[in-house]
């Protein structure tokens, strides 16, 4: 839900809607008195992911004056971490690890297919409104590398094949399911898990050989 629709919002204003209001409040009485302020960056993601998932500077001002603090500091926090946009992204947000081990493993594919399949480059949005791509640094799933973060799920040992199989599936309104792309468990290495035997075999895993 965007701004613009809570009612008795004005235009290029911001608040929060009653229920994210509520969850603003308990978020803030996590922390002790005189501390609220630290309670910035989750209120930001907060009110970014009421506002279509991108931070207006309405909602940063708001978010402060809600905090008691100076504007500019929750501007600084907005405009460091990587993790809040400052401007308008598509519906499906596709963010491609390009940082070393997902290019030793094929990034490059990765984001060749998300240019070729949607017809953009990173940084850029499609005429629809339904995907934007854009380039990151490391996502922390380098065991299962190359992979992507759609929104908020990851989707790993990706190819240029599967990396479209999962943006037809988006496009058509559907979930792909998250994780690893390739039918492995986890992160279990690609043959099963070579250690822990018994351990995976009551998870229901297949030791390498085992068919």
């Amino acid at each position: 839900m965007s701004a613009a629709t809570v009612p008795g919002t004005a235009p290029g204003s911001f608040q929060f809607t009653p229920e994210n209001m509520e969850l603003a409040q308990r978020i803030i009485a996590k922390y002790p008195p005189g501390r609220q302020q630290s309670a910035v960056m989750p209120l930001l993601d907060l009110a970014q992911r009421q506002n279509d998932n991108w931070l207006p500077e309405a909602a940063i001002n708001y978010v402060a004056d809600l905090l008691e603090m100076p504007r500019i500091r929750a501007k600084e926090v907005a405009t460091f971490y990587t993790m809040y946009n400052l401007k308008p992204v598509g519906k499906h947000f596709v963010q491609v690890c390009t940082t070393t081990p997902c290019w030793l493993r094929g990034s490059d594919d990765v984001l060749h297919a998300c240019e070729k399949k949607l017809g953009i480059k990173p940084g850029e949005t499609t005429a629809d409104g339904q995907f934007t791509v854009i380039e990151v640094e490391c996502l922390g799933a380098c065991v299962n590398a190359p992979m992507m973060q759609v929104n908020d799920d990851f989707y790993e040992d990706l190819t240029a094949e599967t990396t479209e199989a999962i943006l037809d599936k988006l496009a058509r309104g559907e979930k792909p399911v998250p994780g690893p792309q390739s039918g492995r468990k986890g992160s279990y290495p690609i043959g099963g898990p070579t250690t822990l035997v018994e351990q995976a075999i009551r998870a229901g895993v297949k030791p390498a050989g085992q068919k």
